[in-house]
């Protein structure tokens, strides 16, 4: 798949913006802060329905502004798929193919996009919360039903934690609300946490011998998940059920005195394993920056066993983060068969034949030309 069109209206720095595409590599050329990041941004969130910068929608809006439209066509096989995403105070409307969707789980999946950006090299040794937007967000591109439970979820957890708040301050001891949404909170918790284990089972393979390659055999990742409760990747849908419950009834009574929900899979973590040792702890930069870069490679792989056809890659910035080594293995991973929007101050000292092919365009102040 590919992105043939891209049309802005009101987005960000950009008042009307219209560009056409090559299949393979784009290049997008220019100083900081002249928008080269806004047009990755746009595209990405044209395809998630959300920003990968900010959670705040109006920031997306330009200024003075009142919605902000973002317009694409995607090549799929041999189908051309118009898509078309509007942002305005009163939220979001999202269309496929000119229908409305009635809701934005119907509409992520359709256009499948892998971000790689520098704070992305801080998913290794950053905190907990980066690695769960990881899962979530790339585990909701190939699969709309996990979004929705992830979108009840934190519905029942937010109601449960304002629940336990209030029982917190007033010391009432009665259940029986509560216990109703332990049980709903406990539904879809579990069927995260099994499709979590199937997502990294699949994306284990495939980041496992693409480190192997990018260390020159010298190195072995592993991708453990660390779970609230005593889980394992071999448990079916009821023994996860039955363990969750367990848990909550032994930690109610703490649950009530925090005033807050201590278990689930909005509490859970990663860990990386390179040569059987916690990377995050005892790895080196370099061998921490290899694993966030095996792992982008292999969210392409896997996207591509689940649906395919490849996501297009974006790259904010980051062939500069990386070294000579790094920079060739990615871009020869992505040679031929990626559509690929790189974003970069210059590609000078950046030799490879990935680039000297790709279509530039430079940006200044919000102008682009190529």
């Amino acid at each position: 798949m590919y992105l043939k069109q891209l049309d802005l209206v009101n987005f960000r720095n950009y008042d009307l913006l219209s560009l056409a595409f090559e299949d393979k590599v784009n290049v997008l050329i220019g100083e900081n802060a002249q928008g080269k990041t806004n047009i990755l941004e746009s595209i990405y969130t044209l395809a998630l329905a959300k920003s990968h910068r900010t959670s705040n929608d109006k920031e997306l809006v330009k200024w003075d502004e009142d919605f902000a439209r973002i317009e694409g066509v995607i090549q799929k096989n041999t189908q051309s798929v118009p898509m078309e995403l509007v942002i305005s105070k009163k939220g979001k409307k999202a269309k496929v193919n000119h229908l409305e969707q009635s809701k934005l789980s119907n509409y992520v999946g359709h256009f499948n996009v892998v971000m790689f950006a520098p704070e992305d090299l801080t998913i290794v040794k950053g905190a907990p919360q980066l690695r769960r937007r990881f899962l979530d967000m790339e585990i909701g591109q190939v699969s709309p039903i996990y979004l929705h439970d992830m979108s009840q979820y934190h519905k029942i957890l937010n109601q449960r934690n304002a629940l336990l708040k209030q029982m917190s301050i007033s010391r009432d001891r009665d259940r029986t609300f509560l216990d109703i949404l332990t049980e709903q909170l406990i539904d879809y918790g579990s069927k995260i946490l099994m499709k979590r284990f199937q997502f990294l089972g699949i994306l284990q393979k495939h980041a496992a011998d693409i480190h192997l390659n990018i260390s020159q055999n010298l190195e072995t990742l592993k991708i453990v998940y660390q779970s609230s409760i005593d889980v394992s990747e071999s448990m079916d849908l009821t023994k996860i059920v039955v363990h969750y419950h367990e848990k909550f009834d032994k930690i109610g009574s703490r649950e009530i005195d925090r005033g807050v929900t201590l278990i689930g899979p909005h509490r859970d973590d990663l860990c990386f394993l390179v040569n059987e040792k916690d990377v995050q702890v005892f790895g080196s930069q370099g061998q921490q920056r290899t694993t966030a870069l095996s792992l982008k490679l292999a969210e392409i792989e896997l996207i591509h066993s689940e649906i395919g056809e490849y996501p297009v890659l974006l790259l904010d910035d980051v062939l500069s983060e990386l070294d000579d080594h790094r920079q060739s293995h990615l871009l020869g991973s992505i040679q031929g068969k990626v559509q690929t929007f790189i974003t970069t101050t210059s590609i000078d000292g950046i030799e490879h034949e990935t680039l000297y092919r790709s279509k530039r365009f430079n940006v200044k102040t919000g102008m682009i030309t190529h």
